[in-house]
């Protein structure tokens, strides 16, 4: 496995090289391409564009092998495919695995897009098309930066593999198992993630922790059926009232969780972890404005963003039940129902959590109804890289190269399973390299990429590539 010693981490190690030059005169051929392959509406969540996402994979193995990139084949998982590709001509070299994806979301309401949302158009230094940022263009960029050193200098500066997916806006159904049947193929020091973002245009980024998840819907039944609340009301137990002290046992009035042994397991913040938190910037003031509510709200003990990026939570998605149109009707329902889900940190385990969930909802179950507990499809295991992992800083001295300031240490509050997938299986942490920003639309109309982002990124690839192989 990789050394810490292995990356030489001396100040101004990075060079520019006959690559750089390689770039600026294929930029036309290069953005040509980019649209071609955000023309193709690959859609993985609808079945009528399974074509679609096979004729991406298709166009991404062409890619590669055009860049020189060896071994390259698309690999069946049982549904969309995986592409992958190689160059191993470094011995004695890490070796890193780059991930991406190239299936999009659907484009609903289509009405809401300016202008037909797989019909790329440049605007003011900007492609807007489905998949630009999320993350066809992000994907794009380490191919090219693999085509520009293998073009002018004969070889990688490294061993790298690459995989791309095409299922992972539907959640990557079919990886685990892929993974861990081809964990020979994929070994690997470690993986560089195309696929998602920096902080802003003039401000990199290292994303270090996601959340895991899990999700539950609670069921309440009564009566057989409804019943007159005249006829029948303060004699049985109303489901749509016990349904709510049940919920109501799991949080404090404060926020903190109820269940028990819910926070056994939880990773503290360390002081070192709150210090590059506070490092970013954050208006409590005006996220509260700009979200139109009158204050924040959380668990004690921990700032806004440590609740959020640092902490697991416990929601309700949707509560429903009884009549809900317009006027009164005087029913007393036979049932209700509930979704949560939980976003999890560093060593809490989506089963186990379930699983004190159900013990909570059976201690607590009101008397009179039936209360059963069914787990959701969406789980995963939170992640958490070591902010000095070779991998980041490397990459935290490329980023300080290319945009003349360092980056922050960033978590995120949502879910990015692959990372935790391929810690499990192929014992390599996964480092955000990417260059999309927060507000290009992704999953939304309008969805952009900004052409400065592109460019940068695949300089910025280029020198990660060489500050690796040194």
């Amino acid at each position: 496995m990789l050394a810490n010693s292995s990356i030489n981490t001396d100040k101004g190690a990075i060079t520019m090289s006959k690559w750089a030059g390689y770039l600026t005169e294929q930029r036309p051929r290069f953005l040509n391409e980019m649209l071609d392959f955000l023309r193709i509406p690959s859609i993985s969540s609808l079945p009528e564009h399974a074509t679609d996402v096979q004729h991406a994979a298709d166009w991404v193995a062409a890619r590669m092998t055009a860049a020189g990139i060896e071994g390259v084949r698309l690999l069946p998982t049982g549904g969309h495919p995986v592409v992958y590709g190689e160059w191993l001509h470094a011995p004695g070299k890490p070796t890193v695995m780059i991930y991406g994806h190239f299936d999009t979301q659907p484009v609903d309401p289509l009405h809401l897009w300016s202008r037909p949302p797989f019909e790329p158009a440049i605007e003011d230094g900007k492609v807007y098309a489905r998949g630009a940022s999320d993350d066809k263009g992000n994907m794009l960029v380490p191919i090219l930066a693999a085509e520009a050193l293998l073009k002018t200098e004969g070889a990688l500066p490294l061993n790298v593999k690459f995989f791309f997916e095409g299922q992972e806006e539907i959640g990557s159904p079919q990886l685990p198992e892929f993974v861990a049947k081809h964990k020979e193929l994929l070994a690997c020091d470690f993986v560089i993630s195309a696929d998602g973002g920096q902080y802003a245009e003039d401000q990199p980024n290292l994303t270090v922790a996601s959340k895991g998840l899990c999700a539950l819907q609670i069921d309440v039944k009564g009566a057989r059926t409804d019943l007159h609340s005249g006829g029948h009301g303060g004699a049985i137990q109303n489901p749509l009232h016990a349904l709510v002290r049940l919920l109501d046992s799991m949080r404090s009035p404060d926020g903190t969780i109820m269940v028990a042994g819910f926070y056994d397991t939880v990773r503290p913040l360390t002081a070192d972890d709150k210090q590059k938190i506070a490092a970013v910037p954050f208006s409590e003031a005006a996220y509260a404005a700009g979200l139109g509510i009158d204050e924040v709200f959380g668990e004690p003990g921990y700032t806004t963003r440590e609740r959020n990026w640092g902490r697991p939570t416990l929601e309700l998605n949707g509560i429903w039940g009884g009549f809900q149109g317009e006027g009164v009707k005087t029913v007393l329902p036979n049932e209700a129902h509930a979704k949560i889900t939980c976003r999890l940190v560093a060593d809490q385990d989506p089963h186990e959590v379930s699983s004190l969930i159900e013990a909570h909802v059976a201690k607590h179950a009101p008397r009179g109804v039936k209360v059963t507990v069914r787990r959701l499809n969406g789980k995963a295991k939170p992640y958490l890289v070591p902010a000095d992992h070779p991998g980041n800083r490397a990459a935290h001295e490329v980023l300080t190269d290319v945009y003349g300031k360092e980056p922050f240490y960033t978590r995120t509050g949502g879910t990015i399973p692959v990372c935790e997938l391929f810690l499990t299986n192929l014992n390599a942490y996964t480092v955000s390299f990417a260059f999309g920003l927060n507000d290009e639309n992704v999953h939304a109309p309008d969805e952009f990429f900004r052409l400065s982002s592109w460019e940068r990124g695949q300089t910025a690839y280029c020198k990660l590539l060489e500050r690796l192989g040194r």
